[in-house]
């Protein structure tokens, strides 16, 4: 057999591991040196500096004759990795944007290789069947009381909140064809997205009720419901289990009992809070999820897998049917008929990666106690720091952490000092801190997602923030 040419060799097939195999180790060289050129949470210099870099490194991007494979790979792997910011790092804690286990992402690997295509049975056999399998063992985590619980595999929340407003429109059409269109009612705290699926769906603008606690109180929805005055279409309201800005959890079983009452449909965004499934000390939060008609959720929050893993869980399969969707060339009829899975009727994309195998990898490797205890960690990271804050007097907590988020600032600092402290922080590589707006005022954001954060780290990040407190 003839020798493809260098940076030809394919990644499946018999001969494709060892293809990888020492491509693999320049790849991982190069996130070595490229993390240790970076030396913290962020490379230093902001904006223009990072894109002098980028340049410098990797210009000209598409010469007339290339590098080859392994030039490249260090070339462009380095100069990513020094680049990039690291939610490994301890103080990398802005967003929700998790350290991806080591397991996870070899995973991963695995995927990218053989390269199933979602979109039809003959491109991924055995990645539909582990889908069905994983994604209904999820589902069954969300809604344990349901006979055929079922799940899809999305991009994340904001794709799972747009599908659950989607099934939620197409199920009030069946129910009643001539009433109104349907209309969300949500809080000031929802994620931006149930607004942008709104208008994405050419439906009204969402209801928002004020949040001032953070949360959705049930006496508001209750008069909002009770009072809603020309609109005789149906009704979604829309609850949030782990705000971003926040991680405040709706009271559930409330807005349940309110939504039931008013005969609304109802949607629970779990895409932050939802893994705290796993967890025997924390799962109690999420009491009254069971009850939504559809439920956001991620994995790559705090499920510590690679970008993309989410899901919309239904307590019921059937409640997928409107996505029913035939293309003879995937999805035949007489292909479905005679038994081939009809995998293109499970999502809105057409072509989508397996990312159901690091999550099956994941929960099979760690089990969910495994996933609880790191769920356990990092929610009492979050609360060491929130007691770190409480006891230094140059400090103001917002309230203590729900999930682990902890919002605090310097005490006294208006909202233009913040600012800068947390611009400053990320100019000099220091520090990723994010920001919230509640109420009252602006305050910096600590987002923890690193299971295996120390209390001396904490201390340190608190330390930062200190140095850059006018005096």
């Amino acid at each position: 057999m003839s020798v493809p040419p260098a940076g030809t060799a394919l990644a499946g097939g018999t001969n494709g591991p060892r293809a990888l195999r020492p491509l693999l180790d320049t790849v991982l060289d190069a996130l070595t040196t490229g993390a240790e050129d970076r030396a913290g949470p962020l490379p230093p210099g902001g904006p223009d500096a990072v894109t002098r870099a980028v340049h410098d490194a990797c210009h000209p991007l598409l010469p007339e004759h290339g590098t080859g494979p392994h030039a490249a790979l260090r070339t462009v792997v380095h100069t990513l990795a020094a680049g990039s910011a690291d939610p490994a790092d301890p103080h990398c804690a802005a967003h929700l944007h998790c350290p991806p286990l080591a397991l996870a992402t070899a995973a991963d690997l695995a995927a990218g290789a053989l390269n199933p295509s979602m979109d039809s049975w003959d491109q991924a056999p055995a990645a539909s069947a582990l889908e069905t399998l994983t994604s209904r063992a999820l589902a069954a985590l969300v809604y344990p009381r349901a006979a055929a619980p079922d799940a899809l595999i999305t991009t994340g929340g904001t794709e799972s909140n747009q599908l659950g407003i989607l099934l939620a429109r197409e199920a009030a059409i069946a129910n009643r064809p001539a009433a109104g269109p349907l209309q969300i009612v949500c809080g000031a705290n929802a994620h931006h997205s149930l607004h942008r699926s709104a208008w994405l769906l050419g439906l009204p603008a969402p209801l928002t009720l004020p949040t001032p606690d953070g949360i959705l109180t049930p006496d508001t929805v209750h008069t909002c419901l009770a009072n809603l005055t020309g609109h005789t279409g149906p009704v979604l309201l829309a609850a949030t289990a782990g705000t971003t800005d926040s991680g405040a959890i709706d009271p559930l079983p409330a807005l349940a009992d309110v939504a039931a009452h008013h005969g609304a449909l109802f949607h629970i965004d779990a895409a932050y809070g939802g893994p705290l499934l796993f967890s025997d000390t924390h799962r109690t939060a999420l009491s009254g999820l069971d009850r939504a008609h559809t439920v956001a959720l991620d994995l790559h929050k705090l499920g510590w897998q690679p970008v993309a893993a989410g899901l919309l869980a239904v307590p019921d399969a059937a409640t997928l049917t409107p996505l029913a969707h035939q293309a003879d060339y995937l999805n035949a009829d007489d292909d479905t008929e005679a038994g081939l899975p009809d995998l293109l009727s499970r999502s809105l994309r057409t072509t989508r990666r397996p990312d159901i195998l690091k999550i099956a990898v994941t929960l099979k490797a760690l089990g969910r106690r495994g996933l609880g205890d790191l769920i356990d960690r990092t929610l009492a990271a979050a609360r060491t720091l929130a007691d770190l804050i409480d006891a230094h007097p140059r400090y103001e907590l917002h309230s203590r952490p729900t999930l682990s988020t902890v919002l605090f600032r310097p005490t006294g600092a208006d909202n233009t000092t913040l600012a800068t402290i947390r611009r400053t922080l990320l100019t000099d590589g220091q520090a990723v801190l994010g920001r919230a707006t509640t109420p009252t005022g602006l305050w910096l954001k600590a987002t923890l997602l690193n299971p295996h954060t120390q209390p001396g780290d904490l201390t340190t990040l608190l330390k930062l923030v200190e140095g850059h407190i006018p005096r």
